[in-house]
């Protein structure tokens, strides 16, 4: 299973692209007047990248159930905050109940109920960005799929510092 994860790569926020057959980077030059603009000069922050801030993932494996769920949960960082995504794909042919939870430092709890409809798509469910405390290896995030009403079976339980995959 291949679900869309992805972190912008496509170089620093000011990066000039080389003319067609130039093979070097463009010269950027400034007038006396330009004194007043801001600078188009290329930045090197280690906190660039492609179009914005970069967003660090910390993502457990790709699981898949028997069931038809196919998930997998990261912790997200990017700049101050964090928060937790989980990918999924229900091919159960059926809506289920799903919680994700994303744990962190001094038994910080921020737990997000999503729409898991019968659709067979591949979609993502999110909690709320938090600003970061502590470490960012305390953060933990945990998915649960599980069939509706209050007796629903767990079907899948997906985690962004899982292990070894074994579905479930």
């Amino acid at each position: 299973m291949a679900l869309p994860l992805a972190v912008a790569s496509a170089g620093q926020v000011g990066d000039v692209p080389a003319p067609p057959g130039g093979g070097g980077r463009s010269a950027v030059t400034a007038s006396p007047d330009d004194a007043k603009l801001p600078s188009v000069a290329p930045s090197r922050s280690p906190l660039l990248l492609g179009l914005g801030l970069a967003t660090a993932a910390r993502c457990g494996p790709d699981l898949s159930s028997p069931d038809g769920i196919e998930a997998q949960t990261c912790v997200l960082t990017q700049g101050e905050d964090t928060w937790a995504r989980t990918y999924y794909r229900n091919a159960t042919g059926a809506a289920v109940d799903t919680v994700l939870s994303l744990m962190g430092p001094g038994g910080r709890t921020v737990e997000t109920r999503c729409a898991t409809g019968a659709d067979d798509e591949p979609a993502t469910c999110e909690t709320p960005r938090e600003r970061t405390r502590g470490s960012l290896d305390a953060y933990t995030a945990v998915t649960e799929f599980a069939a509706r009403g209050a007796e629903g079976r767990l079907l899948l339980r997906s985690a962004s510092n899982s292990g070894k995959p074994n579905g479930s």
